[in-house]
């Protein structure tokens, strides 16, 4: 079917799984679109090694804590930060995996006059040398107060395009899902945002979408299908889980298999990126099990792909000891492990490996993130 793609032929290595795959499999990547601390270099390069082994096909760097890319991005990159950019996209080749970076023109649209157009011109010719794969625009998380907004960020989008020297070119609106908490936060949406948007960007650029909430608990056929006609397009699906940024999220580690991803919603999709969590290495656990969804299709049972996923990423014995602490690492929240934090640590803290050390640096809360954060960066 169109868009779909057997991901995992060949590169398996989970073993045998009893039941029929699918090869539904839309392009698999990562959007790493997080606010908080930002993944190490060799973080992300280990990362992207992992996952490309289990049909991950793009990276695409974003980290809020990059100023450069958000609230700095009319200044050009220090060249120290460049040479580590042009490695990680070097090694993202040498891998097979397709590299892009995604640049925040911050509140770009309240003025998009000649002094914001050469800085963005700048900004898109500096990031060119990278030879990048995809270039996404991103005009998330920032208030939004013009009634004709669509129409302003399609100049800046139009304008973005005429400049491109990268294969692929994404959107993310500001409106990027239904969830009324977009309007709580950045000011109500303008009638027809989407659907202006949709109508007026060439169809060659792609659109980022999360669902029907920012965080969604399900991706459905229907909904997609509806938010495809709005777009005129297929939605790229930005997806919100496993990341834990933000203040209420930074409270809990995400490591269950993905659930509400079936396989039907491939064919509605232009390709499926997660949003990772802060933890590089633990985020690995339900990255493999949306590969392992897909894949599986109807025969998919979430409990066993999380305890196999586990099992790749941690070793047996870390993945039972993780298996066993499952419900209070993921539902109790930070704040209320009382003496337990204690007890988790000592017994993380007797483990020598990296998604272990990723828990105790969570328990000593390196991981926390307040409002002031995500308001600043």
């Amino acid at each position: 079917m169109r868009g779909c793609a057997n991901a995992v032929s060949g590169l398996w290595i989970l073993g045998s799984i009893h039941g029929e795959y699918t090869s539904l499999t839309p392009k698999l990547g990562i959007i790493e679109g997080y606010f908080g601390p930002a993944w190490t270099w060799p973080q992300r390069r280990a990362t992207m090694q992992a996952l490309r082994v289990h049909g991950y096909s793009f990276f695409i760097y974003a980290p809020k804590a990059d100023a450069y890319l958000r609230r700095r991005w009319r200044e050009p990159y220090p060249p120290r930060q460049m040479s580590e950019l042009a490695q990680f996209a070097a090694a993202c080749k040498l891998a097979g995996v397709r590299f892009g970076v995604g640049l925040s023109p911050f509140e770009a649209y309240r003025n998009f006059d000649f002094s914001a157009q050469n800085s963005l011109a700048a900004k898109m010719a500096q990031l060119s040398e990278l030879g990048l794969d995809d270039f996404a625009l991103l005009f998330d998380d920032m208030h939004c107060d013009a009634p004709d907004l669509a129409q302003r960020q399609v100049q800046i989008i139009d304008f973005a395009a005429a400049r491109l020297r990268a294969g692929r070119l994404i959107v993310c609106p500001s409106y990027y899902s239904d969830d009324p908490v977009l309007d709580r936060v950045f000011g109500a949406r303008p009638p027809d945002y989407l659907e202006t948007l949709g109508a007026r960007l060439d169809s060659a650029i792609q659109i980022f979408w999360t669902g029907e909430e920012v965080c969604a608990r399900e991706q459905s056929v229907g909904h997609l299908a509806s938010v495809a006609e709005r777009l005129r397009r297929k939605p790229f699906l930005w997806d919100n889980y496993p990341v834990n940024d933000g203040a209420r999220m930074s409270q809990y580690l995400h490591l269950r298999a993905v659930t509400g991803r079936p396989a039907a919603i491939c064919d509605y999709l232009a390709a499926h990126a997660i949003n990772p969590a802060l933890q590089p290495t633990l985020t690995q656990i339900p990255a493999i099990t949306l590969a392992m969804s897909y894949a599986q299709g109807s025969q998919y049972a979430y409990g066993q792909a999380f305890a196999q996923a586990a099992s790749v990423v941690l070793g047996e014995e870390l993945a039972k000891q993780v298996r066993d602490d499952l419900l209070v690492l993921q539902d109790t929240g930070l704040d209320r492990l009382g003496p337990r934090k204690a007890e988790l640590r000592a017994r993380y803290a007797a483990v020598d490996h990296p998604a272990a050390r990723e828990i105790l640096a969570w328990l000593d809360g390196q991981y926390a993130i307040d409002a002031q954060t995500v308001q600043t960066q």
